[in-house]
């Protein structure tokens, strides 16, 4: 078993996620490449300043820009999106992922009650995508389906589109207005992909995909069945396999309670970040986040769901769903992350009637950085290049109560 410190656990996740110590990937390519060492790039709808999964590419990614993920998923195949905890996955993986669409299909009570209540609409849907070749919700008039009160939809045509995109027979063409039109599977996918692969291989797979995702994992059946469905019963023996064949280590981290796993291949990195090195392979392209502070993302996997607090001691909620009453910060607030802390958060919008960024609340958790002159000048570096994502013609500051943060800000973030 390797042992290793809280700050070499940290360090590990932030870089193995491509957010420590900078940005290492580029443009179309880089995005590419960055939603594959990602694991899973989770999608969602809401756009307050950008949306979630552009934020997160941002943060990893030197030249982004929003929409970037459709052009590597959509136009150039290498992506699917698919799950009810919606992500998108490498195409090569889908073979993989047909088995879990299968256990679906199969084995799932909501899934086949779908199937049951929406049999004929799922059947017309069949033909009239064999038909027109693709289809979106919208090509359907409310006044013309039968209403449902299922949370997939208001529309029988909605649940027949989404039972045949869960079970694996439709997959996205490509999105208009982030909606879904669907195709079939064949004339998206790759010949060779149509298969299911082994059953065991595909557990094997699944539980490796897990532990990429939180590069430290407890594989605890809360957090490994968001993301597969591996049956309890076989996961215990798969671990013990793959422990014993060196495909996943043990991990003890200095302060957390239980046993955490890693991959295998993961193990000099380990070492390597233990010594007090950085691996060559994540040396960033031009700043680091010590020169340059990085936004992270609502849903982004190093802080979301609790794991700001065991990672960083940050205690970070994303408040969206919070009634205006109960927030303690903002609707849509992001953590700061600079070097390998985060060290505040801020809440924001973007006034599309003006093109204006407007913070609307910041929040140091120490109050020292306020007079911090390399603190000010690495957080005006990041919301300069944050504004320029955004594509705001002007940035309004006001709201950074701290007036060196405030007057550095000001300057750099319209620039």
């Amino acid at each position: 078993m390797l042992t290793i410190d809280n700050t070499t656990a940290r360090r590990f996740i932030l870089g193995k996620q491509g957010l420590w110590p900078g940005r290492r990937w580029q443009g179309v390519s880089g995005t590419a490449q960055a939603m594959r060492e990602m694991a899973y790039l989770q999608l969602d709808p809401l756009q307050m300043v950008a949306r979630s999964h552009d934020i997160q590419l941002h943060s990893r990614v030197q030249g982004y820009s929003p929409g970037l993920w459709e052009e590597v998923t959509y136009q150039e195949r290498q992506f699917f999106d698919w799950g009810g905890w919606l992500a998108v996955r490498p195409m090569e993986e889908l073979p993989y992922w047909r088995v879990v669409m299968h256990h679906q299909r199969e084995t799932y009570p909501r899934v086949r009650k779908i199937a049951h209540e929406h049999s004929d609409a799922i059947k017309e849907m069949r033909e009239i995508l064999l038909e027109r070749g693709t289809v979106s919700n919208r090509d359907f008039k409310m006044n013309t389906r039968t209403r449902t009160e299922s949370y997939r939809g208001r529309k029988d045509s909605a649940v027949a589109l989404y039972y045949l995109w869960l079970t694996g027979e439709v997959m996205t063409h490509h999105r208009e207005n982030f909606e879904r039109v669907y195709a079939l599977t064949e004339t998206v996918a790759p010949a060779q992909l149509m298969r299911e692969s082994d059953e065991t291989e595909a557990n094997r797979f699944l539980i490796k995909k897990e532990i990429k995702f939180a590069g430290l994992s407890r594989l605890n059946r809360t957090a490994h069945g968001y993301f597969n469905s591996v049956p309890s019963d076989s996961a215990a023996n798969l671990r013990r396999a793959l422990l014993a064949e060196g495909d996943i280590i043990e991990v003890k981290v200095e302060g957390w309670k239980q046993v955490h796993y890693a991959l295998g291949s993961d193990a000099t990195l380990l070492q390597e970040l233990s010594a007090g090195r950085v691996p060559k392979a994540w040396t960033p392209l031009d700043t680091s986040t010590t020169k340059e502070a990085v936004f992270l993302a609502p849903l982004d996997p190093v802080s979301a769901r609790g794991r700001a607090k065991i990672l960083f001691g940050f205690d970070y909620i994303w408040e969206v769903y919070k009634p205006v009453a109960k927030r303690q910060y903002g609707y849509y607030t992001l953590p700061v992350l600079w070097g390998d802390q985060l060290v505040a958060r801020f809440d924001s919008k973007l006034d599309r009637a003006t093109n204006t960024f407007i913070l609307l609340g910041f929040w140091l958790e120490k109050e020292a950085l306020a007079k911090d002159e390399a603190f000010a000048q690495a957080l005006a570096l990041g919301f300069a290049r944050f504004v320029r994502f955004l594509g705001a013609a002007k940035a309004d500051v006001k709201a950074i109560k701290e007036p060196l943060l405030r007057k550095s800000c000001a300057a750099l973030a319209v620039n």
